[in-house]
């Protein structure tokens, strides 16, 4: 049933708004700022969307993009380089799909990072500890913000994001808008403050319905937002917080077809399902647990085509301090088939020069491998695979010295391949925002981009 229930009252974001709205199937609770994720005054929509794709643990750069076939075995690892289809570079053995089309893709192999085991500097472009006192936004909140709304009822910033740890407050920085007010913080199918499961055809195609139940007309719905509206004019000149537009934005999202049809995946032939990628079983210390990177990249494909300005998904589980190459040998191809299907279908379907996509995490991994075959956190280098957004591909930029432990050439930062980012989706770095004390706040401190992209 479609339940609009409680009093309204003040959260700590200042908002003032009923505490929750219940849709049929959708099978949780939402704060309407939840089922909207922001109107930007910009006037126009946007041309450009991201899809941003995080490694979450720490991906290992010398087993996937920078590999030392000629360090010793303790470096190595246990896995060969393969060539890709451009002359000169080569990547791992178990991502054969991406080797034959490196030509759409570059690998920036020299960043170094700062931040820690969270997502605050990949994210925002600062450490957790700037991140979080100044609250500097998201990537996608920024682009919220910047780029306008999505089309057709859909957000203009969606996370289908899973959380590394439930309720671990340090991997929320994707998600969050800082500054940029609650109206452009990422719309998550799964509700607030939760993220989607790493199940995401249980959790997202079943659940997630986004209809009103059997016997609820559109009619009713209307009914109902009437008697809302009715409820927000008595109480207008008490609550000031733009509760009208994120009424009507949520209605919207409830009433339109295109985000529902975007996140059902059955859409989509079995083919291209299984090109995308199959469930497969992760083992972590105790657990265990069904994980499936290609349907988070086939519903990112299916949101920015729909109208999404940016969507935030993730392939976790790469933080192996134990059993790196056990655990990579079943993480790596599925990565190469999600990724390589999804770069291939904005290609074909004539998305690529508007649709940009990085794929990478906090950091890197340990050059020496350590007593339980595990690699372990490694700041000072990292990788990041590009595609798409008009950039410059086919190539590999920067090196690092023979045991993978310090860039030698082309060192960059975490925000420098955020400002390109940012450049890819036409937004002028240099320009400043206000935070809610009017002080004007620039979205990165170092805005030097990637030349090698440009």
């Amino acid at each position: 049933m479609l339940t609009i229930s409680g009093r309204s009252r003040r959260f700590c974001d200042g908002i003032g708004r009923r505490e929750f709205l219940k849709i049929g199937a959708f099978g949780g609770a939402f704060n309407l700022t939840d089922l909207l994720r922001g109107e930007s005054p910009a006037a126009s929509k946007p041309r450009k969307a991201a899809i941003h794709i995080v490694l979450g643990g720490g991906p290992p750069h010398l087993d996937m993009w920078d590999m030392k076939p000629d360090a010793p075995a303790e470096i190595r690892g246990e896995f060969k380089p393969i060539p890709t289809n451009v002359p000169g570079v080569q990547i791992c053995e178990l991502m054969p799909k991406l080797a034959r089309m490196w030509d759409k893709l570059a690998v920036i192999r020299s960043i170094s990072s700062t931040s820690g085991h969270d997502d605050a500097e990949i994210s925002t472009g600062y450490n957790e500890t700037k991140a979080r006192a100044v609250g500097y936004p998201s990537f996608g909140a920024v682009v919220s913000k910047l780029n306008g709304p999505g089309r057709n009822g859909v957000p203009p910033f969606v996370s289908l994001r899973p959380k590394l740890w439930a309720g671990n407050p340090a991997f929320d920085f994707g998600n969050e808008p800082g500054y940029l007010g609650s109206a452009h913080r990422a719309f998550t199918p799964d509700g607030p403050g939760t993220a989607i499961t790493n199940e995401f055809p249980k959790s997202v195609q079943n659940r997630v319905a986004l209809r009103p139940p059997e016997g609820v007309s559109l009619d009713r719905i209307a009914d109902r937002r009437t008697m809302l509206t009715a409820f927000d004019n008595m109480r207008r000149d008490a609550d000031t917080s733009g509760m009208d537009a994120i009424t009507s934005r949520a209605f919207e999202i409830i009433t339109s077809d295109v985000l529902r049809n975007a996140l059902d995946l059955d859409k989509e032939s079995q083919a291209v399902r299984d090109r995308y990628g199959r469930n497969f079983y992760y083992d972590f210390p105790g657990r265990q647990w069904e994980v499936n990177y290609g349907a988070q990249a086939l519903a990112a494909r299916r949101l920015v085509e729909a109208g999404a300005g940016c969507v935030t998904i993730g392939f976790n589980n790469w933080d192996t301090h134990e059993n790196n190459f056990r655990h990579l040998r079943r993480q790596l191809p599925p990565l190469d088939s999600a990724v390589s299907s999804l770069v291939g279908d904005l290609h074909d379907r004539g998305m690529a020069k508007d649709v940009v996509v990085v794929v990478w995490g906090e950091f890197g991994r340990s050059p020496v491998i350590n007593k339980t075959a595990g690699r372990d956190h490694w700041g000072p280098v990292m990788s990041a695979l590009v595609a798409g957004g008009g950039l410059k591909m086919g190539q590999a930029i920067g090196t690092t010295d023979a045991k993978g432990e310090r860039a030698t050439s082309r060192r960059y930062k975490v925000p420098n391949v955020l400002s390109t980012l940012y450049h890819a989706m036409g937004i002028d770095t240099a320009q400043t925002l206000p935070s809610p004390t009017g002080r004007p706040m620039y979205l990165l401190d170092e805005r030097d981009k990637v030349a090698e992209l440009l």
